[in-house]
């Protein structure tokens, strides 16, 4: 049988400026009970998934900025999350813009995190690769402004193991531009990640190179099934969606196999549920054979390789 966790991709659609948080929530809580009802043990929400996605936004006032994100986890509007998580005895996984009072310090990051079956947080990923640029930028038809609103994060990409029923598995976190990065999934490979969950933001144009515009949904796929395969591990990801603020964002939330095939979609861009039954088991044989790692993986060549070229050598 396996070690078998029914995780559902919950993919949300498109959320106005103007709309509510506690009305985003309303309609997350909607996608948990769907989820409880055919048996899953985790959802997979979106990046920033409480509110629209304001980095397209040029704001010069602190005070508007801030109005996006939260202060604490769980909060007044997210309260409802937790206890209706610990209610159904399901775990999820919730992208969100952070406000932390960190090192004497008012801090911001884009943050993703873990609860489980209880309500509890019991792990947290701050987004690396910040996509987009820092200063306004006129001649875009919207902006992309992550560098100026967020830091990068600074707490690595942390593998955990969980006990999500009678079986125990190891899980980490990205978020967004992360997935198009090999190191997101290699240093969580390396630390023998089993399941990758993962929200994002998208739209179809890219501004600095629109010729890339009809290969969204491809790379999009492309880059979770590559990392997927090559660190034989499971990858969970789930957009937001749709028509944001005259904003068209992909949708193409996918669960994807150690295999690196699609085992699950979303067929829309609206809220959605695509669930899978999702075998850690099947990690192994990847694991044990053509990415084993200790056995094939050659780092000290890496090393030598580019030292050779003048860069500084990649992590181990």
């Amino acid at each position: 049988m396996g070690r078998v966790i029914t995780v559902g991709a919950a993919q949300l659609g498109a959320i106005a400026r103007a709309e509510p948080r506690a009305q985003v929530v309303e309609r997350m809580l909607a996608l948990l009970a769907q989820a409880k009802a055919h048996g899953c043990d985790l959802v997979v929400f979106p990046e920033l998934a409480l509110t629209t996605f304001f980095p397209r936004w040029f704001f010069d006032k602190q005070e508007e900025i801030d109005a996006f994100f939260e202060r604490e986890m769980p909060g007044p509007d997210t309260r409802r999350l937790f206890d209706s998580a610990q209610q159904l005895g399901i775990g999820f996984y919730l992208g969100y813009a952070e406000l932390a009072q960190e090192e004497g310090r008012t801090r911001r990051f884009n943050t993703s995190i873990l609860v489980d079956k209880r309500g509890r947080i019991i792990s947290k990923y701050r987004k690396i690769h910040l996509p987009g640029h820092a200063e306004h930028e006129p001649w875009r038809r919207f902006q992309h402004l992550e560098k100026r609103y967020f830091e990068v994060g600074n707490l690595g990409w942390p593998v955990i193991r969980w006990a999500f029923g009678e079986h125990k598995g190891l899980f980490g976190m990205a978020i967004c531009n992360d997935r198009r990065w090999p190191e997101t999934y290699r240093v969580m490979g390396l630390q023998g990640v089993e399941m990758i969950l993962l929200g994002y933001n998208t739209p179809v144009h890219n501004p600095p190179a629109p010729e890339h515009d009809a290969l969204s949904h491809f790379h999009n796929e492309l880059v979770m099934q590559s990392g997927a395969y090559q660190n034989g591990t499971w990858v969970v990801g789930v957009a937001k969606a749709g028509n944001e603020e005259g904003v068209e964002q992909i949708g193409n939330s996918i669960i994807v196999a150690p295999s690196g095939e699609i085992v699950a979609a979303c067929t829309t861009t609206a809220d959605e549920l695509a669930i899978a039954r999702c075998d850690l088991d099947l990690c192994d044989s990847y694991k044990s054979t053509t990415f084993n790692f200790a056995r094939h993986r050659e780092p000290e060549q890496y090393r030598l390789i580019v030292e050779r070229k003048g860069a500084a050598p990649p992590p181990e």
